[in-house]
């Protein structure tokens, strides 16, 4: 099991990916929100985050403000999911968020 404590920068996320874990995630400080599958969700501190194994999913730090959450995963298939466009070209980032932007 991962049980992690995940620091998200405003703006940012993970693309649309899948993998055979289940995952929960609790938000400690911050605003999540994101999409599982196809149910978008705006998720406040103290919101728990359920992402079914194998259930395409995002999640992002609202532009507002960092997110800090646990990420609690079963690891028995490995850490990291397959994006669903295929590819694995790195995070998602909200426009304006993306690195080396100059944020207001």
């Amino acid at each position: 099991m991962l049980v992690g404590y995940i620091h998200k920068p405003k703006g940012t996320g993970a693309r649309m990916h899948t993998h055979p874990n289940e995952q929960f995630n609790f938000v400690l400080k911050g605003t999540l929100h994101g999409s599982v599958d196809g149910h978008d969700f705006v998720a406040p501190q103290g919101t728990l985050i359920y992402i079914p194994a194998d259930t395409p999913h995002t999640i992002s730090a609202t532009q507002e403000e960092d997110v800090i959450f646990l990420a609690i995963k079963d690891l028995s298939h490995g850490i990291i999911g397959t994006a669903v466009d295929g590819t694995m070209d790195g995070a998602l980032y909200d426009p304006g968020f993306e690195p080396g932007a100059t944020k207001a």
